[in-house]
């Protein structure tokens, strides 16, 4: 009977057993022309392969996903590209970026599995036992190919010491030697490092380019993709055409069966906030429209997005709207979706700079505020409140101009503005204007904790502090000194020598009964040290070269320095809250509080110094008028 039989080393393979390789590997490039947005780098090195002038290190440095280590790759096939001559064609034998079919080494270089191009991840291996193999193979000449290329990639994660090791391999290679080195990080490298080698910064790719590219690759693999969902991959993925590949890879597997994807399903898929539901969002917020704007939130939220996203995408939103105004072009990127063209016009035009920029701010602390938070949504909540009621603020020239108004020229619509049923927000009016009263509501409920400094040509009071009378002598050979005349000097004098202690004690605790020129007799109040009349009889005698005899007493005396300076300010405020532009702030704004009264600084005059003769002591003196604050 004969025996059956199976070959199985001849049985074909079927297709599913063909290992499946992802969009990022399979439409990897293998030359230069199928590089994407480095055009500035692909001429600079078309130029000097074509000089001949090809350095000897090559540092390439990007955001992840842009193509450093693929452009190395390309680069070691560059330098040992050789073509024999085939019919007409003739032989290549020299360094070219002009690659059109596979030369000898090239497949053994783009599997990375060629003996003369060494690939190093600096993650894995970043001491110096490294480098020194790298230098002692260098040494040695080739084996198959034209140039001996070592490619490290993520170089910054060498240890300082193997950056060390490398550095006079690097500035003195042999002929047949070339480094290529790939870094996200490149200030992390050193700087001995960097000006040995030639340096190109790989470009973000742009979102046009970028979804023209992922187009090209879903007709190559017969799918259908909406094209704002091909926006949508190019906008999430940052200029990363790995980011973008890995995505759509992902997308592709998430549609199934379906016979296309659409922007939702993407959306779904990444756990992002519907675009359009995002500008409903951001209109809720311009009219003050609290509730619904919540109601978007939480929709969103149930459907899987994360709060911090949603917001994130309503300040791109912001920012987009904000470009707008200011250049109009802006409207022309390919990431952005027709509906946030033509809603972002719409919102350009009618809403104003200062709106804008504030509610950038307030969604920038915002999302800082939700990643600290223990529960998200509530704090997006929260966030959506604050940008709501902050979103018809009036800015401070209208607050002025209102202001400056008498109450017969109020228009209607401020008055009657505190009901309930009054629309909010920048865009609750078709003039435009922000609504008055809504700001009110938010001061006089203490939302805020602005404090405003009222401060006008018309309300601030001017006043001086007068300088003390201070007379200094001095005499040949003869130690300096320091007359004074009041209290208020000797403060100026303890300020002059920084001893703020003392200062602040005289101010506050001293009521002066007599004061004379070497004598000065007060009483103290309650609580202040027994020490004080001790230590200011040293300070004195220190400072001004005299004896002085410091005495208390259980006199009253008169008031501190500190009450007569309390005093004046609260005479001052009386003044100011009488002033009509003053007044009328505190009565539209309850709650608010004059919290400083601020007059010009006082205009600085050369002190006039006038020579003064003695007679009694033979000293010549001088009389003038010092501000010992000129000596801080």
């Amino acid at each position: 009977m004969p025996s059956l039989g199976l070959d199985l080393g001849t049985a074909p393979q079927s297709a599913s057993a063909v290992p499946y390789r992802v969009l990022a590997r399979k439409y990897r490039p293998a030359n230069f022309d199928d590089l994407i947005g480095q055009e500035a780098m692909v001429r600079t090195l078309g130029n000097a392969f074509a000089l001949g002038r090809i350095h000897q290190a090559y540092i390439l440095t990007g955001v992840r996903g842009v193509g450093k280590t693929t452009t190395a790759r390309i680069l070691a096939r560059a330098f040992n590209y050789e073509l024999p001559a085939r019919g007409d064609q003739p032989a290549v034998t020299k360094p070219t970026i002009h690659m059109p079919d596979m030369g000898v080494h090239c497949q053994a270089i783009i599997e990375s599995r060629h003996v003369d191009v060494i690939e190093m991840d600096a993650a894995s291996h970043t001491g110096i036992d490294d480098i020194r193999e790298i230098i002692e193979s260098a040494r040695y000449r080739p084996v198959m190919a034209r140039t001996k290329v070592f490619i490290i990639d993520e170089v910054h994660m060498l240890s300082k010491a193997a950056f060390n090791g490398l550095l006079k391999t690097l500035e003195e290679p042999p002929e047949h030697v070339r480094f290529l080195f790939a870094t996200t990080e490149i200030e992390r490298v050193p700087v001995t490092v960097r000006s040995r080698c030639q340096r190109f910064d790989l470009r973000r790719i742009e979102s046009d380019v970028l979804i023209r590219h992922l187009s090209g690759i879903c007709d190559k693999e017969g799918v259908k993709i909406d094209a704002d969902a091909l926006a949508l991959i190019a906008r999430a993925s940052e200029g990363s055409v790995r980011d973008s590949l890995s995505i759509l890879d992902q997308a592709i597997a998430h549609g199934g069966s379906a016979d296309h994807i659409s922007l939702e399903g993407v959306a779904l898929m990444l756990g992002l906030a519907d675009r359009a539901r995002i500008i409903d969002l951001f209109e809720s917020i311009m009219r003050g429209d609290v509730k619904s704007a919540l109601d978007v939130l939480k929709e969103q939220y149930d459907l899987g997005a994360d709060p911090a996203l949603v917001l994130t995408d309503l300040a791109e939103f912001v920012h987009f709207v904000t470009r707008l105004k200011l250049i109009p072009d802006s409207k022309l990127d390919a990431a952005v979706t027709q509906q946030e063209r033509q809603r972002g016009a719409q919102f350009a035009q009618s809403l104003s700079m200062p709106v804008l920029t504030r509610a950038w701010q307030l969604l920038v602390k915002g999302l800082a505020e939700i990643k600290d938070s223990p529960r998200p949504l509530a704090a997006a909540d929260m966030v959506l409140v604050r940008l709501a009621y902050a979103a018809d603020l009036p800015t401070p020239d209208d607050v002025l101009r209102r202001l400056t108004q008498t109450p017969s020229k109020v228009t209607g619509a401020d008055q009657a503005g505190g009901s309930a049923g009054s629309p909010r927000g920048p865009m609750a009016s078709a003039s435009g204007q922000p609504n008055m009263s809504s700001g009110q509501a938010i001061l006089a409920s203490g939302q805020t904790t602005a404090r405003p400094i009222l401060a006008s040509s018309q309300s601030a009071v001017q006043y001086q502090q007068s300088a003390p009378a201070v007379a200094i002598a001095e005499a040949k050979d003869l130690q300096p000194r320091v007359h004074l005349h009041s209290l208020e000097d000797v403060v100026k004098l303890a300020q002059v020598h920084r001893d703020i202690q003392l200062k602040m004690a005289l101010e506050r605790d001293v009521h002066l009964i007599r004061f004379e020129e070497g004598s000065i007799e007060f009483s103290l109040a309650p609580g202040a040290s027994p020490q004080l009349a001790a230590t200011l009889m040293r300070r004195l005698q220190e400072w001004t070269g005299l004896r002085w005899m410091v005495a208390i007493s259980n006199a009253p005396g008169g008031p501190s320095l500190k009450q007569v300076e309390d005093a004046k300010e609260a005479e001052r405020l009386v003044g100011v809250r009488a002033e009509p532009l003053v007044r009328n702030v505190l009565e539209r704004f309850p709650g608010a509080e004059i919290v400083a009264v601020r007059g010009p600084e006082p205009v600085a005059t050369t002190a006039q110094i006038s020579p003064v003769n003695d007679a009694s002591t033979d000293e010549i003196g001088y009389s003038d008028d010092i501000d010992l604050d000129d000596d801080l």
